[in-house]
Order: C-alpha cells, then structure tokens, then sequence
C-alpha cells in the first residue's frame, strides 16, 4: 500500500528539523543485496510515528543509541515512545535489494566490458528501497551521505565530494530536499568535467560508451552552460547546489530524473553512430527541462503530490522554451505541437483525465500520484503555462515567479502560493485563469464559421479566455496576414479576410481543438506542404492528427495527405511525426487488422516517394528510418545489411541497422541465426536489446511463444521486457498474436503487483499489445478492470488504453 494524503499530512504536521546521515556499502555489488545505514535526526510531537524501509533483510533499529524491536511489516518501520519536543536519532541498518527494473538500487552488468554500475533511481516513493526515510515530499531534510564502493569506481551523489580515501567516499551535506532527490551512481564512469560560473560541472557515462560522449563532449558542455547562464537571467534566485553532474545511466525509467547534482537521464540519449539534427534538438530540450528542476521542485518543492504540474509544467515549458532562447536549437516548439500536445489532447478526452492542478483529496495516495505523470501534467500544463504567458505578459509573469521562488526557498508550497504571486504582479485577474484553466478538465474548440459575406468569424466553444495568432492563407497556401486576438465570449470577426483560408492558433499559444470551414480545409488538403511556415504547418498536421483518430478525417484521407504532403517536406522532426503517428495509433488503433498490410504499404510507398523529392540529408534519414520499418523488399534490406548503407547512401547507425533487422526477422527473411550473428556483431546492451525484438518479431508460433517466455521471466529487466514487447506484437499477423494477448491481459496484474511502479509503466504503457483486439479481449480487460483486482498505476494505463481502442 503506497502512503495515504490523510497519514502524510499527519506525519508532516508532527515530525519536523529532519536530517539525514546515510551511509552505502555498495562494495559486494556481484550479491543481491548493498548495506543501507541510515541515522535520521528529527523532532516528533506525538511519541510514535513510522519511517519507511521496503523489502529490508537483517534490519537493526535502535533510538538514541538503544536497540529497539520496532515492528516491521516489510514496507513500514514503527517506532514508539519517542520522546516529544526534544530531537531524537533513529539508526536504522538493513540489507536491501539490488533492482533491475529502474526503482531502487539498480544494478546493470555492461555485455561489452564486464563492469557493473549501480544507481539509485528514484521517485515519489522510491527512496525507501535504498535508504530509510519519511519518504514524502513535505518532509525536506539535510543529507550527508557516505559510500563505500569499489576502489576502482566512481561515486557521484547530490553534491561535491569532500574526500575519498580507498573507494570510501563522503560527500558535502546537502540543503533541504525531499527523499525522492537522493541520487547515488557508482560505477567505472566515464567523465568529461570542467568548471563554470564557479562551479564544477561532468558529464558521465558507461566505460564502453566513451566515445560517444567524447564524440558529444563539446556540444553538451555548450548546451549546459548556455542554459545555466539563460536561467540566470531569468530567476532571481542563483543555482541553489554546490555542483552540477550530468549522468547518461542504464535501465532508466524515466527520460531523466532531475536529482541535484547529480542529474539522471536514460543512455539512449547518448546514442552510438550518428546523432541527427533532431535527436541534438531534443536532447537540449530535455537539459533544459531538468535544469528548470533546479528551482520548479528541487529549491521550492510542492506540499503533495496534486500540485505535480508545479514541477512538471514549469519544466517542460522551460526546457523548450530554453532551449531555442539559451542554447540555440531553434524550433523546439515543433516538437511539442507535433507530439507532445496531440498526447495531451488525447489525455484530456479519457475517463481518467484530471485537472492540470487537481485538489488534494483527489490524489488520495502516492500510487494515484504517480499515474498523473502524464500528458496532462506535462504537455497540457506546459501548453496552459504558454498560453498564461501570452495572456499575462512575459514581464509580469517572470516577476510573479520569481517572487513565488524566492517566498519559499528550500520549502513546499502549492498552487495558491503561486497564483497569489502572479495575482499580485498583474493587474490581471491570475485566480480567474487559473480556475478555469487549470483546476477544471478538458478544452475548448476554436471553430471557423462564415456567412454569405465570406468573411471568416472565429467561436470559441467553451469557457476560457485565449489569446492566440491566427493567420490567413490564400488559395494557393501562401501565408497573406497574421494577427493576435483575444477571444472569449464574443465572437472574433476576421474583417478584410474575406475569401482566405484561416489558421486559428497558428503559432500553437493556446491549447484548443480547431474546426476549420470548408474553405480553410480545401485549402488545406490541397496546399498543406506548402504552408511556408514550419509551426503553422505542424498545427495543421497536429489539426489532421485529431481528426483520424476522432473520425472525421478518415484514414484513407489521412493517409491521402501523407502522400500528398509528406515529399518535400523540410523539417525532419515533422516528418518523423507524421510517420509515428501513421505507423502508431492510425495503424494499431484506427485501422481494422484486414487492412493494417495496406496502411503500411502507403506509408512505405510516401517514404520512397518523399526520399526522390529529397536532397536534405536529416530528411532523408528520418524518411530511411520510415522506410526500415514498412518495406517489405526483404532483398533490398539484406542488401543495407550487407553494404552498411541504403541504396540512398545513408550510413546504417546501430540504430537502424536494429530497426531493419527487426523489420527482415518480421518478415521472415531473418532467422535465429542471423539475428545472433547481428548480435555477435554488436556485443554491447543496446544489441542485446536488439536482439531480443528481432527475436520476437519472427512470424512464427514459437517465436512469439519464446518472446513471452522471456517476458515472463521473474528477474526480467525493464528495457529486455520492453524490447521484446516491441518485436511481439505485430498488427499485420495479428493471429499469431491473439495468445500472448490473452496471456498479457492475464499475467499483467500479478507482475505489476510484483515489480511496482515503474514496471508498471513499462507493462501498461509500452508493452500493451500494438495489434487491433478483438471484441471478445476488449471486454475481458473491461471486465478485469471492472473487477478491481488491477494495481492503481496498471489500471490507470489500461483505462486509458481501453479508452483509445474506442
């Protein structure tokens, strides 16, 4: 059972100046489990209250120096007659496990060189399977923490090091943070470190990935400190720690986890081979999100777990924002219109949608929390927070924050305490906005309408207020005029652009579904590719996104304008939208399984198209990327294999020479053996995983027997699960699938309630059967939904995915 809101805030009002003494023994990392010691220092007003340690072996508990027989329940330790007013120090000592599923101490042995890595990955309530703590975000403590590990390893935690004698490390005491901040990463790093601003900054990475981040060295030390010095000018608060690490680590749940000094993120974002133009893009974006960390959770922390979009909002509007503004890599923004927020669209339209800022109550307890990571609090929150920025004025908005950063530094605080500072540097009413902005659900419609005079009138159906560009096109898709309105309750007449075609929203300021009349949708489907503007034609692809999955566009026409438009297309992030998007839920959600081969089939015809109308050489690896995963000339994919390059001249990176061999292994013209010769070609973990997706993606009854047994697997790691997830479901052969169907909707329930969390994200999220189900599997997951037997954080993915199969 994951802690209740009602005994969080009874323990919060309690216990207060904690303070933290942790000490690692990681040395006997070829074990099971590590030494977690921990002393907690604090002051209780009631004499009994309870510390969290999970899954603890040879637990010792002693108070003030006495040894105690404190009751422990494998998740909870008690402590009783605790003196009251006056501080008392728990020494608690235990052996915990070792994880392989990225929540806890996880350990991950690197196929390259031998060498083993453990890293503290954590979140909500995570903390407690590597240290004991009150493990909630309202209890900050102080941390100073020791690790003993292999004399030959580094140790990187949330701050400097202060010594490190014979693999004993001892790090300087940290300012106040929550548990889930704690981070520890010990292996045979390697590291590129330097200092600025005063500070000393690495970046770290696997042993055998070396020269990849050597390759990327120079770019990401740029991208940071061009960051660092961008929110320095924003944020009146300096950079609130003493160091700042940046770590590529395996096994990540997350894209990254924002632990002060030491950031976290997961190592596919160093990739091996070639780094494109867009993966450069995104990589920035997410640095700049996790910075924004620095002061959006980790100097002013929310209360609870309902005011996430604090830190989730902020940072994901600050990292694409940043970015672009700081470090340089313009556009950004195309990204999260062509993917993040069409996500956040469809997360708004659920059963399980919620409020960007929730009340409390209905974030009854941690597992409930963790099921709003999602694209509510991210893209959705970040969309509310850009259009609050145009509504409100960049210069007020800044003062507002800054004002909230500085009232509650190293504190808690809520959504009140931050709408009471923008309230007070507008003349604006802030409180009016955020009540229907972001304590209620859903989203309003921005609708064109005309009458006999042609003059296009834009109608909002709903209750906010935007602000938002909207511009005019001619016949022909060449943009005319732009201009910015206000629209609330009366409608907006558009005089002098009688006869044009209109975008509303055609920078993407505000968050808003678009029906277009039918002049702007003729012209549309007919001039969308030549729409000069990149972020006014990433809003109208966004636009064409919703309409096939809501059914007004249907796919046949999506699928027309995938043809008509996607050549020539110029911006490569676009285009691997467009493709994702045909290739994802249009083809495993909207398209009948009769019908999958031929969805396929036009999408590899519009890749071979648009690659003859292409001479721009990151468009042309996107399209190739494409064009790996839906041709079916198994010839001419042995044929990339055997030369390294495509008939296009793109280089085959490890990347996709993985994707086309899952692709020939999903066809059938790759057998066992030749996927283990790929595999022996590689030899390192991303091979591995490579490999374990071909293996599955064979169309054979016992290669999808062989995939599930491996999921199936007890000790199963969380990137092997998800990979072979990858390669099992095929919506081409979905007979040979219906088995493992049945088996997932079976199984599922059980390893999530084994594995936890972040498992549960893997299985619920990524591993759900990318296949059409049929009537008869619809209704058992309804059905085993309906029964309540579905761990929280499983049933809030299935709810969402039940609701996406219509």
């Amino acid at each position: 059972m994951s802690l209740p809101l009602t005994e969080a805030r009874t323990r919060s009002a309690q216990v207060t100046d904690v303070s933290y003494d942790i000490d690692l023994d990681l040395r006997d990392h070829a074990g099971e489990t590590f030494g977690s010691t921990t002393t907690l220092t604090f002051t209780t007003a009631a004499p009994s209250t309870f510390v969290e340690l999970t899954d603890a072996r040879d637990l010792v508990v002693s108070v003030d120096g006495r040894a105690v027989e404190a009751a422990y329940d494998g998740r909870r330790i008690t402590l009783e007659g605790l003196p009251v007013g006056t501080p008392v120090s728990v020494r608690v000592e235990a052996r915990l496990p070792y994880v392989s599923d990225g929540d806890g101490m996880h350990r991950m042995t690197d196929p390259v060189d031998g060498e083993t890595y453990v890293s503290a990955y954590l979140s909500l309530d995570i903390a407690q399977r590597v240290l004991a703590c009150f493990d909630q975000p309202d209890i900050k403590a102080t941390m100073a923490v020791a690790v003993s590990a292999d004399p030959r390893w580094q140790v990187i935690g949330n701050g400097r090091v202060t010594s490190n004698e014979d693999g004993r490390w001892v790090f300087a005491t940290t300012p106040r943070l929550c548990p889930s901040l704690f981070v520890v990463c010990a292996g045979p790093w390697h590291s590129v470190t330097w200092e600025h601003a005063g500070l000393p900054f690495g970046w770290h990475a696997r042993a055998s990935l070396a020269a990849e981040l050597d390759r990327d060295a120079d770019e990401l030390r740029r991208t940071t400190d061009a960051c660092f010095d961008h929110y320095a000018t924003l944020f009146d608060e300096p950079y609130p720690f003493d160091s700042y690490d940046q770590l590529f680590g395996p096994g990540h749940n997350w894209g990254a986890m924002e632990t002060p000094g030491c950031v976290t993120y997961r190592d596919e974002l160093l990739p091996r081979g070639r780094v494109t133009d867009d993966q450069r893009s995104r990589r920035a974006t997410v640095i700049a999100h996790e910075m924004a960390h620095m002061w959006f959770g980790n100097l002013v922390t929310m209360r609870w777990w309902e005011d996430t979009w604090l830190n989730e909002s902020f940072a994901d509007y600050m990292g694409y924002r940043v970015a672009a503004e700081g470090a340089g890599f313009g556009g950004t923004l195309v990204v999260h219109e062509a993917t993040r927020k069409p996500a956040a669209y469809v997360a708004d339209e659920r059963r399980s949608t919620h409020p960007v800022a929730p009340a409390p109550e209905d974030v009854p307890d941690v597992d409930s929390a963790f099921t709003n990571f999602d694209s509510i609090s991210y893209a959705k929150g970040n969309s509310c927070l850009r259009q609050l920025v145009t509504w409100l004025g960049d210069d007020d908005f800044l003062t507002g924050v800054n004002a909230h950063l500085t009232r509650h530094r190293f504190g808690n605080a809520t959504l009140d305490d931050l709408v009471a500072a923008l309230d007070a540097a507008s003349p604006r009413d802030v409180r009016g906005w955020a009540e229907v902005w972001l304590r209620r659900t859903g989203f309003d419609t921005i609708a064109v309408r005309r009458g006999d005079d042609q003059v296009p009138v834009l109608v909002r159906e709903g209750v906010r207020p935007h602000r938002f560009s909207v511009s005019a096109l001619d016949a022909d898709g060449a943009l005319v005029a732009t201009r910015v309105v206000d629209l609330a309750d009366e409608e907006v007449a558009l005089t002098g652009w009688a006869g044009l075609a209109v975008v509303p929203n055609s920078q993407g300021e505000t968050f808003a579904r678009l029906r277009l009349d039918a002049t702007s949708a003729d012209v549309v489907a007919r001039c969308l590719g030549t729409v000069e503007d990149e972020l006014t034609r990433t809003v109208l692809w966004a636009h064409a996104f919703d309409e096939v999955r809501t059914g007004a566009l249907p796919v046949s026409g999506f699928l027309d304008l995938v043809e008509r438009h996607l050549p020539g297309e110029p911006r490569p992030a676009l285009v691997s939208a467009v493709l994702d998007r045909a290739l994802g839920p249009v083809l495993t959600r909207s398209t009948p399984a009769a019908e999958a081969p031929a969805v396929v089939d036009r999408v590899a015809a519009a890749c071979r198209s648009a690659l003859a109308a292409t001479a721009d050489d990151q468009v042309v690896i996107a399209l190739t990327r494409g064009l790996a995963a839906t041709s079916r000339d198994a010839s001419a994919l042995l044929g990339w294999l055997a030369a390294g390059r495509t008939d296009a001249g793109v280089d085959l990176d490890p990347g996709l020479r993985w994707s086309t061999v899952a692709r020939l292994a999903g066809l059938g013209a790759l057998d066992e053996a030749g996927i283990e010769a790929e595999r022996q070609r590689d030899q390192t973990f991303a091979g591995e995983l490579g490999a374990a997706r071909a293996l599955a993606a064979r169309p054979s009854a016992e290669a999808k027997a062989a995939a599930w047994a491996t999921m199936s697997a007890p000790d199963v790691s969380n990137r092997v699960f998800e990979a072979a997830a990858q390669g099992l479901w095929d919506p081409e052969r979905v007979g040979l699938c219906t088995a493992y169907v049945d088996a997932y909707l079976a199984d599922s329930p059980a390893i999530c309630e084994r594995r936890g969390q972040g498992f549960s994200l893997v299985v619920g999220r990524n591993a759900f059967p990318a296949v059409q189900l049929s009537p008869a599997q619809r209704q058992r997951l309804a059905d085993t939904l309906a029964s309540g037997s579905v761990p929280t954080v499983l049933s809030r993915l299935w709810n969402d995915q039940l609701d996406d199969l219509g």
